[in-house]
């Protein structure tokens, strides 16, 4: 094709390509021309290029002129009998065909301009070819989708090389729709598995991409919110899968499944379990499968441990999910880093809630209390303000616990029964114990720690003190809220009041003999 210099040039020689085309079947071989330029190095020509197909192609799908069913080999139709009219239609067929499988490869190129403009393009085919299905329906209200066409953008989307971030976020406005939403959904279970297929070892981008999708991905709340389609339909059958939310929810949870069941980065394993328990669980259709990748995440140790606690929990507690190791790894994760950990205000919002329940044993909340005033005997001030009133918590809720604190009848004790180095709280002897360490806390050198303290001297109130305030508390913070503390009235240091370092030299000697 001969074309003008410049972008303007190649802008008018492709519309009158595109004119062509459109006008006349005679000058089919045009497209040659247009699909040529999609595969120029010069990014202005080829963004060029992927508007006029789109246009085209766009032209072709509402006016019917591509083939439909099952497309025959090109070489097959060309060299058989078949009628003028068939023979382009499969023909083009064939174009439309290279034209897409382009603009995936253009998902991955390193212009952002580029990659969205190809995502625009193939979206709007999706669209076009849902309204017009280039597969021949099977029976009268039979669910069409371009589902091929789909899995090309999805795989695009899911690059195992590419951080596709930002085309992501672009993505997210048509998971908006239900039918997009669904199938996003299948697309990325073939996505995870075809990658997790061809490489021995995934790489983190991969990962990274596949799970910006899948958290992107919300499914409605009810039933009747599921008629929101991107390809439009004259009408919704109710034999449509598509169509019923708790279809979605088993997509939903096959999706989250098949990517949690393999090895990912331990990045990665904080990123799920922040959002599993408001996210993932309440929209599965059976949250009690989470169960390996929690117990999985529970026995990495650290902040994951504590986060997939969380779920765990949340499957006890609300799905009926037995597991007797739960308290026993909330106590391990107990130790004096827990202080001084970024993610320190989660934990204790978390291990309060865990605790929350009355009808927990009173050996176990012992435990509990006890290990956090031993660790309570080397932690900062501004943790201390936190779990100091967390331990007074601990024993409002549960009263035969203070015996902990006054023990009328028991013996003295010679020497501290608590173990700290058992992990099994039950075998802690937490409960025979005192916590003694409240009272050692109130010589504390900080008066605020000091005042905390002891509150343990004195009745306990009946409502808990809520903690919420003290969790993000920092040392700054309590500095800061020294420095603004208002003091007593200045002190005077002598009774004469001093008239300057400079005066009469009568008046300095009269002073001096007055103080003699």
């Amino acid at each position: 094709m001969e074309r003008e210099p410049g972008a303007a040039g190649v802008r008018r020689a492709l519309g009158r390509r595109l004119e062509a085309v459109l006008a006349s079947r005679s000058e089919a071989n045009a497209v040659f021309d247009i699909l040529a330029v999609l595969q120029s190095e010069d990014q202005e020509e080829f963004q060029e290029a992927v508007r006029t197909c789109s246009r085209l192609f766009g032209a072709l799908l509402e006016r019917g002129e591509l083939f439909v069913g099952q497309l025959p080999s090109e070489e097959m139709v060309m060299t058989g009998s078949q009628g003028a009219t068939r023979k382009y239609k499969v023909w083009m067929r064939h174009r439309y065909h290279s034209c897409c499988n382009r603009l995936g490869e253009l998902l991955g190129h390193p212009s952002f301009q580029v990659k969205e403009l190809a995502l625009s393009a193939l979206m709007k085919f999706v669209q076009l070819e849902g309204a017009h299905p280039l597969e021949k329906s099977k029976w009268e209200g039979n669910y069409l989708f371009p589902r091929e066409l789909f899995k090309l953008v999805v795989g695009g989307l899911l690059s195992p090389e590419e951080d596709q971030s930002l085309l992501l976020s672009q993505f997210r406005e048509y998971l908006d729709y239900d039918d997009t939403r669904y199938h996003t959904m299948q697309a990325a279970v073939d996505a995870v598995a075809r990658v997790t297929g061809q490489h021995p070892e995934v790489p983190p981008t991969f990962w990274n991409n596949a799970f910006t999708l899948l958290s992107a991905v919300s499914l409605p709340r009810r039933e009747p919110t599921v008629s929101n389609f991107y390809v439009k339909r004259a009408e919704l059958w109710d034999t449509w899968k598509v169509a019923h939310l708790k279809e979605h929810r088993r997509v939903f949870q096959a999706m989250w499944l098949s990517f949690l069941k393999h090895k990912l980065p331990l990045s990665l394993y904080k990123k799920v379990l922040l959002i599993v328990h408001d996210a993932i669980l309440p929209q599965l259709a059976q949250p009690t499968l989470m169960i390996d990748f929690l117990t999985r995440a529970c026995d990495l140790g650290g902040a994951l441990s504590l986060l997939a606690l969380n779920g765990l929990f949340i499957l006890i507690h609300k799905h009926n999910l037995e597991y007797p190791d739960f308290y026993r790894k909330l106590y391990g994760l107990l130790d004096p880093s827990v202080f001084h950990v970024k993610y320190r205000a989660r934990f204790f919002h978390l291990a309060d809630l865990f605790l929350s329940s009355s009808h927990l044993p009173a050996y176990l909340v012992a435990a509990f209390a006890k290990r956090l005033a031993r660790l309570a005997l080397t932690a900062p001030p501004e943790a201390l303000l936190m779990v100091l009133p967390f331990i007074c918590n601990l024993l409002r809720r549960h009263p035969a616990c203070r015996v902990l604190v006054h023990r009328p009848h028991g013996p003295e004790l010679d020497a501290d029964p608590y173990d700290p180095g058992e992990e099994d709280p039950a075998q802690s002897r937490a409960l025979e114990s005192s916590l003694w360490e409240l009272q050692a806390l109130q010589r504390h050198y900080h008066p605020e720690v000091s005042k905390a303290a002891s509150v343990i001297n004195q009745a306990l109130s009946v409502p808990e003190v809520s903690i919420a305030p003290l969790l993000e508390l920092t040392a700054y913070e309590i500095f800061e809220r020294d420095l603004k503390k208002k003091g007593p009235e200045p002190v005077p240091l002598e009774f004469i009041p001093a008239q300057g370092l400079l005066g009469r030299p009568g008046e300095l000697c009269a002073q001096h003999f007055t103080l003699s």
